[in-house]
């Protein structure tokens, strides 16, 4: 028999090896073989009898991986389409779309080595943390590990602790852990069905669904096949209400069925899975898992195979999740779905939401995209009929109304001898001592993170930037460094101008940080809790803060787009925005649709538990259209002047793109090969229905010391355009082949969102 193996390679889509084991081999399941000098793990696309390679040169299959059922043929397609669509090899899509260890055969047998397995009890997810002595470090990782994972493997408990299987059978023994069994397999159909009369006493039990929530759940249990919803709703309406509903229902009817839910950001996981396991108590621990690159590698890989064994039913994940296997996948959520942070930057720059709605079609089952602020693609398929478009108007819970939308003019404001005061203006800085008197909460959003952009110089106009790249360094304060944002270079602040030795360097602009340091003066006695990318980096830490924000100890909640979305604070009854103006004049023709989206989110965070919610914006442009529709909570008419400008200038949606990217030594260099590559687009199948745009310079055109420009090719056929980027790839390597212009690296980007 011969086998064609897909590896992680760019050039070869299939690679042909002889098969000798006495067991006939499956489609989809993975081996080790033989590449080069070394071994590599790939996975079986096709079996045959015959190679168009010559008997003397097929090496041998290695091993193959029995332990582990094989993916599914639907899996292996899902794979094919991405792998076409956006311009890779296969094994580029497959390999890297399973966790890590699976990719490594020496750790296989390790992997696949049954044991015990211990899951914590409510009672132990209760009583655990206060239990144990706060000396006692090591227990309680792994008590925290063991409430984090929801399920923990004999290994894995013993990473924490030496004793962890004695320390395990004893907290079993007061009731606080469980044996979760040592069967791979288990929690399965038959333990699914035993669920059933439980699962309905819950959906009986579950809060009583507005009018809107009600007419949208009807349409979802409706569907008999695939059907793309649109679930747009106001901020605070019930949307993941809805998605809770629908998949009751959902395991009501079939209990051994299997739902994708997909969050833009591994910061709205846990939130997510705690609501999520608190409404399906009644389930397997297993049996809700998360799949997100915050996780440990081996709790990931863990949580992966429950997916693809049917153990889990329910799979929360980032955008990485929608290429998991889902052998009984019967239902898919995107909520958010507008979040640009569904499009991978790197490796495979594919868009999550997009694969999600060709994954539902494949399978015939229905998709669920849900948003206050759908994206302007999705809007424009709901107006076309191809999505069936779910409205929930009013907020869910009886009291709560939107809040009041106000502009602060600063240019009035300083024409009438108003001064800011650290960037604020004594307007929001008055409504925040008020909340603080009333005992309510205000939330500021700055979306730049740091104390300031920029250090420079009044005397002789230096600004500190970093060497690297073609960027300012960040000036954060609290650790006395200067930045990089896109290289991760640091250096001390310098004690003097560089460039004319002027001690009198000063910060430009304001960050997260010093708006912090700033509400810690102006409004005294408040609690300021910083909630950015510097203040989370550690794992565990961003649910902490809001935990405390939601539990009240918070008076100010400062922070970036990580507050903007997703989060349900009860007592936050004012929102401020600095510096948002910065978006309305952009290069980028998606930063009006983005800077709406994320103001109208931002928003949403006002006034969500009946308390009056409101919301003031600082800007120099208060005449602009998009605050007016922002004022009105206008998304529809948003939309419909934005997609009528992208009509008449023939832009998304009412276009297809795709980029050519070049990084080089030299920005020269980088030009060179994308003139080049333009060039020899003549004369290819579709290419005389592509447009193609000059070769310029990426906006931050250096990181790491890498030059990087771009090409932008457009088209009104989406099938001429991938047939020419499809015969274009072998003479883009050609072009790279002959080039002496040193390093070179090119990549194509299908559908991207940054231009």
């Amino acid at each position: 028999m011969i086998v064609r193996v897909a590896l992680d390679h760019p050039l070869a889509a299939l690679y042909d090896y002889r098969w000798h084991a006495a067991q006939r081999p499956c489609v989809g399941q993975l081996v080790r073989v033989p590449f080069g000098r070394r071994s590599a793990v790939g996975l079986i696309f096709e079996v045959a009898e015959t190679s168009d390679v010559p008997a003397e040169r097929l090496k041998p299959v290695e091993q193959a991986c029995e332990a582990m059922p094989p993916v599914s043929a639907h899996w292996l397609e899902l794979v094919a389409f991405a792998a076409s669509y956006y311009q890779r090899a296969l094994g580029e899509v497959a390999l890297p779309a399973l966790p890590a260890p699976l990719r490594e055969a020496e750790r296989w047998e390790r992997l696949f080595a049954r044991e015990p397995r211990f899951a914590p009890t409510d009672a132990g997810r209760r009583a655990l943390p206060d239990a144990l002595p706060a000396r006692a470090t090591a227990l309680r990782r792994l008590a925290g590990a063991l409430i984090d994972e929801g399920v923990l493997g004999a290994s894995q408990a013993r990473a924490f602790h030496a004793k962890a299987i004695q320390t395990l059978e004893a907290w079993s023994a007061q009731g606080w852990v469980v044996e979760a069994g040592s069967d791979r397999v288990g929690s399965g159909v038959e333990d699914a069905r035993a669920d059933v009369a439980v699962d309905a006493q819950r959906v009986a039990l579950s809060p009583q669904a507005t009018p809107d929530q009600a007419a949208a759940l009807d349409a979802i249990a409706q569907a008999s096949g695939f059907e793309s919803f649109l679930l747009y709703g106001v901020t605070g309406s019930g949307k993941t209400e809805v998605y809770l509903r629908a998949l009751e229902r959902l395991l009501l009817v079939r209990p051994d069925a299997q739902a994708l839910v997909l969050v833009p950001e591994i910061n709205l996981t846990p939130q997510f899975e705690r609501t999520f396991r608190a409404r399906f108590a009644h389930l397997a621990s297993d049996a809700i898992v998360s799949l997100h690159s915050g996780l440990a590698e081996g709790a990931r890989t863990q949580n992966w195979l429950a997916a693809h064994e049917g153990r889990a039913r329910i799979v929360l994940g980032t955008r990485l999740a929608v290429l998991a296997s889902l052998p009984r996948l019967a239902t898919i959520v995107v909520d958010e779905e507008h979040e640009p942070a569904y499009k991978q930057q790197e490796g495979l720059r594919y868009s999550a939401r997009d694969l999600a709605v060709w994954r539902a079609k494949q399978l015939d089952i229905p998709i669920v995209l849900g948003s206050a602020t759908p994206s302007l693609e999705s809007w424009h398929q709901a107006e076309q009929g191809r999505y069936r478009r779910l409205t929930l108007a009013t907020r869910a819970i009886a009291d709560a109304v939107l809040p009041t939308v106000r502009l602060i003019d600063q240019d009035l404001e300083k024409k009438r001898g108003v001064n800011t005061i650290e960037g604020m203006s004594p307007t929001l800085i008055a409504a925040m001592r008020a909340r603080l008197e009333r005992g309510e909460q205000s939330l500021i959003f700055v979306n730049r993170r740091g104390y300031a952009p920029a250090l420079a110089c009044d005397a002789c106009g230096w600004v500190a930037g970093c060497p690297r790249c073609s960027a300012y360094a960040v000036l954060h304060k609290a650790d006395r460094t200067l930045r990089c944002h896109h290289c991760g270079w640091e250096s001390r602040i310098p004690r003097a101008c560089p460039e004319c030795g002027n001690v009198d360097i000063a910060p430009l602009g304001r960050g997260t940080q010093r708006v912090e340091e700033a509400i810690g003066g102006v409004v005294p006695g408040a609690r300021v809790l910083r909630i950015d990318a510097d203040s989370t980096r550690r794992k565990g830490s961003a649910e902490i803060l809001f935990d405390n924000v939601h539990a009240g100890d918070v008076d100010v909640l400062v922070g970036t787009q990580m507050i903007a979305k997703g989060h349900d604070f009860q007592r936050v009854t004012l929102v401020g925005v600095l510096n948002a103006d910065s978006a309305l004049f952009s290069h980028d023709f998606r930063a009006s649709e983005r800077l709406f989206a994320q103001l109208m989110q931002v928003s949403g965070r006002a006034g969500r538990a009946g308390l009056p919610g409101e919301v003031m914006i600082q800007t120099r442009y208060a005449s602009h259209p998009l605050y007016a529709s922002l004022m009105r909570h206008d998304y529809e008419g948003f939309a419909r002047a934005a997609l009528t400008e992208r009509r008449e200038a023939r832009l998304p949606p009412f276009a297809f793109q795709a980029l050519l990217r070049a990084d080089a030594r030299t920005l020269e260099a980088a030009l060179a090969f994308l003139d080049e590559a333009a060039a020899s687009l003549d004369g290819l199948p579709g290419a005389e229905h592509v447009t193609r745009y000059d070769a310029v310079p990426l906006t931050i055109v250096k990181v790491m010391n890498v030059h990087r420009a771009q090409l932008l090719l457009e088209s009104g056929s989406r099938a001429a355009l991938q047939a020419a980027l499809r015969a274009w790839q072998p003479r883009l390597r050609e072009i790279k082949g002959g080039e002496t212009r040193g390093l070179l690296r090119w990549v194509i980007e299908v559908d991207p969102l940054d231009i």
